[in-house]
């Protein structure tokens, strides 16, 4: 279950940059204080505490729910440690996987009425349709040339240039904000505070029990041809780098739903694995526009806060913002492995999210998603669930 106050006794902890972001967004910027779950269709000017997959001051997730009701059937097995390496298939229909476990590869075939279902994220699955012999040509080509199909005949491969396609990750600024009234909390899990230790180990409580996230807050950018961008920030609870006085916490600006920029999942030449092309962040300008015209907005009603943002100076131009945030710095175009969207419902996958051109491959994970807000996590397992009952459906 999802929620906003992750301590167990019920409280909020380290709210200083809460109380001063609230003065600066709701107070001057015009931004309105809601409760974000209960206006979840709200992101045009929003501010509000974070929503955490939390239980019990722990994180949540589909480990601690979905994997405890399945490790109760008769008919699931869990096998970890293992790398499954391509789906084997007679043209349109899977017939097992070749899986190395321990350094043993096996097959394990599957029943008459068996499916496969891909979760390994917006990388993993992408490379394994790759290796059975689904994608790009051109990519299928390469692998194959270098033994990475199982001798799949190329009159085998479904040709399918939407499979790594569309890659997206949220780009991140991170601006350091400070101000006399923050007052900064460094997680520090090796040796930390000894009360916030006891709280958090005796009661699940205290600063320990949530991710650090003081605040969230979206804004939307609209376009003259009638789409819209997203933009989020967030409070953080410390600084970062060079800026670690006890008065600074780090601001993380995102780019979200209606970005323009995607790249593809590419594999390397050596052994082939996945990774990001380069053309994920801001290959489209518009992005860096939109995200720099968020950030202007932000300074422009900072004046009467007393906070001061620290490595971008309060006066930047957008221009000059979009020179900043699109160059690297240890503050700039971070990559925030919010990886989604690289097997899209439609060109890679169907509305039952079979992967087009099989009749029992599916993909279930972040692939099938268009890109979503900061943390997309909640997002992914309602695509999940929704799958499922599709997936549950054609089984019958």
């Amino acid at each position: 279950p999802s929620t906003n106050k992750p301590s167990r006794d019920g409280l909020y902890y380290e709210q200083s940059g809460y109380v001063a972001a609230k003065q600066w967004l709701v107070g001057n910027a015009g931004y309105t204080e809601i409760n974000i779950n209960a206006n979840s269709r709200r992101k045009t000017k929003v501010f509000g505490h974070p929503v955490y997959d939390y239980s019990n001051g722990q994180r949540g997730g589909p480990v601690i729910s979905y994997l405890q009701t399945a490790l109760k059937r008769p008919n699931f097995q869990l096998q970890s440690g293992a790398w499954v390496q391509r789906i084997n298939r007679t043209g349109a229909v899977a017939t097992g996987v070749v899986v190395n476990i321990g350094g043993t590869v096996s097959t394990i075939s599957l029943s008459p009425k068996g499916r496969v279902i891909s979760s390994g994220g917006a990388l993993k699955s992408p490379e394994l349709l790759m290796k059975s012999g689904i994608g790009d040509p051109a990519v299928l080509t390469t692998l194959s040339k270098a033994n990475q199909l199982g001798g799949l005949p190329s009159s085998s491969w479904i040709n399918n240039t939407a499979v790594g396609a569309g890659l997206f990750d949220n780009p991140n600024t991170f601006i350091e904000m400070s101000g006399p009234s923050i007052q900064a909390y460094n997680y520090q899990y090796e040796n930390p505070i000894a009360a916030d230790r006891d709280l958090y180990l005796t009661k699940k409580s205290g600063p320990y029990s949530f991710a650090g996230g003081s605040c969230s807050f979206w804004d939307t950018i609209q376009h003259a041809d009638g789409t819209v961008a997203g933009v989020q920030g967030g409070l953080g609870a410390a600084g970062y780098q060079a800026y670690t006085d006890p008065n600074t916490v780090t601001m993380n600006i995102y780019g979200t739903s209606g970005l323009k920029s995607s790249g593809k999942v590419t594999l390397d030449s050596t052994n082939f694995l996945p990774g990001p092309s380069g053309d994920v962040y801001y290959s489209n300008p518009q992005d860096a526009q939109d995200i720099a015209t968020f950030i202007r907005r932000l300074f422009d009603a900072l004046p009467g806060t007393g906070l001061t943002p620290l490595n971008l100076n309060q006066s930047s131009t957008i221009p000059q913002i979009v020179q900043y945030i699109t160059s690297w710095t240890p503050y700039t175009r971070g990559q925030v492995n919010h990886w989604s969207s690289s097997c899209r419902i439609g060109p890679c996958v169907d509305v039952n999210t079979t992967v087009i051109g099989t009749k029992n491959i599916h993909v279930v994970d972040a692939s099938i998603v268009a890109p979503l807000t900061v943390n997309p996590q909640f997002g992914v397992m309602v695509a999940a669930e929704r799958a499922w009952e599709l997936i549950d459906k054609v089984m019958l």
